[in-house]
């Protein structure tokens, strides 16, 4: 990560603060169950309170979802954590994800080593991700682009990882279409209700099986374009 510490000594008592949070903020994922090394090591690295409205700075490193601009949300660290252990992603992988939202998620699977391309409706959201995530040393390891990232642009490859940050009713298939043999999508879907993680795994021959799991704090996901809020890139 780049950051410009001038003026900070290594005792000094800003970065020894900070250590100690970051450490806490990683020590309560693991007594929440979450023991997959790379996932935490992400997660320490990468600092959710730089992407976190100003306003809620002192709530970034809490157990909470945090609101974004245009009514959109940031999930719950929690939420994050086990949507990435269910990803699985490998070093190298492409990854596709739906709703850039603040870009901290894009951020997280680029650490994880992900070839990550990232699609947010709002293009307004988009710009301000772009800007946090150019302070990470991950930043050349993401693609972002505004449109309905459920419909992925034809003539592309497909994506061994693809992550959907919200809750449908169902996967479009314009999505599943574009995950590739042996790849595997994690999202969310509304079943009677409530949102719950599922995962998609589709075999070498193309078969898709799904898995549902236990339910998660996240928001639906709307769909299609917003270019009365900014999203005018294609």
């Amino acid at each position: 990560m780049r950051v410009d510490r001038q003026g900070l000594s290594e005792g000094d008592p800003t970065l020894d603060a900070e250590a100690v949070e970051t450490a806490a903020f990683v020590l309560a994922l693991r007594a929440k169950g979450f023991r997959d090394k790379a996932v935490l090591g992400a997660m320490e690295r990468v600092p959710r309170t730089l992407f976190a409205p100003p306003r809620f700075a002192d709530l970034s490193r809490s157990d909470v979802a945090l609101p974004l601009p245009f009514g959109q949300t940031m999930s719950s660290p929690t939420t994050v954590a086990a949507m990435l252990v269910a990803l699985g992603l490998e070093e190298g992988q492409a990854v596709y994800e739906v709703g850039t939202g603040s870009g901290y998620v894009a951020a997280l699977m680029a650490r994880l080593g992900g070839a990550v391309e990232s699609v947010e409706r709002i293009g307004a959201l988009a710009d301000a991700a772009a800007l946090r995530l150019g302070q990470l040393d991950v930043a050349d390891r993401i693609a972002l682009g505004v449109g309905d990232g459920l419909t992925p642009r034809r003539n592309r490859e497909r994506f061994a990882r693809m992550l959907v940050n919200g809750a449908l009713s169902e996967f479009p298939d314009t999505l599943l279409e574009r995950l590739a043999p042996g790849g595997r999508l994690v999202g969310a879907l509304s079943i009677e209700g409530l949102p719950r993680l599922v995962v998609v795994e589709k075999d070498a021959q193309g078969v898709m099986r799904r898995r549902i799991g236990a339910g998660v704090r996240i928001a639906p996901l709307v769909a299609g374009g917003a270019s009365a809020v900014g999203a005018t890139r294609a």
